[in-house]
């Protein structure tokens, strides 16, 4: 959304810092849309720049590892789902952070929506790092974005909700978080008349419980713990173009 000249002033006045989210398009049970990550880290992304402070964020990198063609696996056995092999993807990954670098970043964060991610930005996030090592370059693959799993069912189970309904895809949180971020991708009513098939739905969990209220707490807890990680990262760095963020963050939970 940003022209070229407008990004060499903001990278002038100390907007060294880029955000890489990343998502995946695939499916999400009946009742939510294909691209839930791609909106849900689109979301995030932009509200942990801010929260940060003279970062930008680049286009959500949709295409991402979802499972094996043929035969296929994961959520490659449904229609929909976009997927490309884990090596393409973290050269895409890398091809990206070196266009920052060049046109003067120096931090770059993979932030991913989507579990089938994580390993690649880890390993580029390594890679770059030992080769650029000594040019004050920081690339960090910020893993506490998506390892919050306890900490998020702490929070629902504090509201009540049974552990059963949570589900592991496209369940309760993540269509929580999608209603958050997106609400026109989730339809609940196509889950009521679902009719009674064996085949899988592509869901778990009983997202019928889920919530906006709930979603937002949930972004929360994924927005706080990469801030904190970034943050704790450009401090270690000392870097003295960052200063970290002092004033008080408004929270859906008690951190």
């Amino acid at each position: 959304d940003m022209t070229w000249v407008e990004i060499r002033s903001a990278i002038e006045h100390g907007y060294t810092v880029a955000i890489v989210p990343t998502g995946g398009i695939e499916q999400n049970g009946p009742h939510m849309v294909l691209g839930k990550h791609d909106y849900i880290v689109h979301k995030t992304a932009n509200r942990i720049a801010r929260e940060l402070g003279r970062a930008l964020v680049t286009p959500v990198v949709s295409y991402v590892p979802e499972g094996n063609y043929d035969p296929p696996s994961g959520n490659m056995l449904f229609p929909g789902t976009l997927g490309i092999p884990e090596p393409v993807f973290a050269q895409v990954l890398e091809g990206i952070a070196r266009s920052l670098k060049s046109a003067g970043f120096k931090t770059i964060c993979f932030i991913g929506d989507h579990g089938g991610n994580q390993a690649a930005q880890a390993a580029v996030a390594a890679k770059l790092t030992r080769e650029w090592a000594g040019q004050e370059m920081t690339v960090l693959h910020v893993a506490d974005y998506y390892n919050v799993d306890e900490p998020q069912k702490k929070y629902l189970r504090e509201k009540g909700e049974a552990p059963a309904t949570f589900g592991d895809h496209a369940g309760l949180i993540d269509t929580s978080e999608l209603l958050a971020s997106h609400p026109q991708g989730v339809d609940l009513a196509r889950l009521v008349t679902l009719p009674l098939r064996s085949e899988p739905t592509g869901h778990s969990g009983n997202p019928m419980h889920a919530s906006a209220e709930y979603g937002t707490a949930l972004l929360e807890i994924k927005i706080n713990a990469a801030l904190r990680q970034i943050e704790a990262a450009l401090l270690k760095r000392n870097a003295s173009n960052y200063v970290p963020v002092t004033a008080p963050r408004s929270s859906a939970i008690t951190r």
